[in-house]
């Protein structure tokens, strides 16, 4: 009898592991959060605000491993666009995608520190740093902490080359608006390309980055989260 006890416990903790793992619980991530390399592991991860390349100039509050986290429901859309883009040889390099309300935080005492201007020229020559909250360049809040806003672009496969969107990741200014008239028709295609694929795939984009996307129905419309990438 106890050892038929022993098998029927040892069965309940597998199941019971099983679904925790299924679920993130194993990740100690919240069980509507997933790690999105588990997801599509052949998307190339350049995880900004692990490192230094970026617009501070270092690594951000809240990033503890180079890992992108988003809600399973993105996840689950995102993977549907790489799978898209797949069979033209193309495929999805991702910047960010959750960004813990520390790391929010993090830019606003950096915006206020009007001397830190080390990474001016690469990302926002054309912009007066003491003019980024009133023209909405960071502010106090990011729907990225809701956890299904993901900023990402196209890449080559065959390469790994990211297809010209006329301005790099995270740069600041018009040049960045999706529908700027005045950058070159390939520019504008390809920013054209990666909008229509996402919005086919249920994500809605944003007027003043090419780069940024949020699912349309996102499970956490009004919740912001601040448990750290680790």
């Amino acid at each position: 009898m106890r050892n038929l006890k022993c098998c029927v416990l040892f069965v309940v903790l597998s199941v019971l592991f099983s679904f925790s793992v299924a679920f993130g619980e194993k990740d100690g991530l919240p069980d509507e959060f997933c790690y999105l390399d588990n997801i599509i592991p052949d998307a190339v991860y350049d995880v900004r605000y692990y490192g230094t390349n970026n617009f501070v100039g270092e690594r951000i509050d809240g990033y503890q491993v180079e890992r992108v986290i988003l809600t399973r429901d993105a996840a689950a859309a995102l993977a549907g666009v790489q799978k898209e883009l797949a069979p033209f040889g193309l495929g999805l390099k991702i910047f960010d995608g959750y960004r813990p309300q520390d790391a929010v935080l993090h830019f606003v005492r950096w915006a206020e520190d009007l001397k830190d201007t080390r990474m001016k020229q690469q990302y926002y020559p054309d912009v007066q740093k003491k003019n980024l909250f009133r023209d909405g360049y960071i502010a106090e809040k990011s729907g990225h902490s809701r956890g299904s806003t993901v900023d990402l672009t196209i890449i080559d496969l065959k390469t790994g080359q990211e297809l010209d969107m006329g301005t790099g990741f995270d740069f600041f200014g018009p040049k960045s608006w999706p529908e700027n008239m005045e950058m070159s028709v390939q520019v504008r295609s390809n920013r054209a390309l990666l909008r229509e694929v996402m919005v086919r795939n249920g994500f809605k984009p944003l007027k003043e980055e090419w780069w940024h996307f949020t699912l349309e129905f996102e499970p956490f419309p009004e919740t912001y989260f601040n448990f750290h990438i680790k």
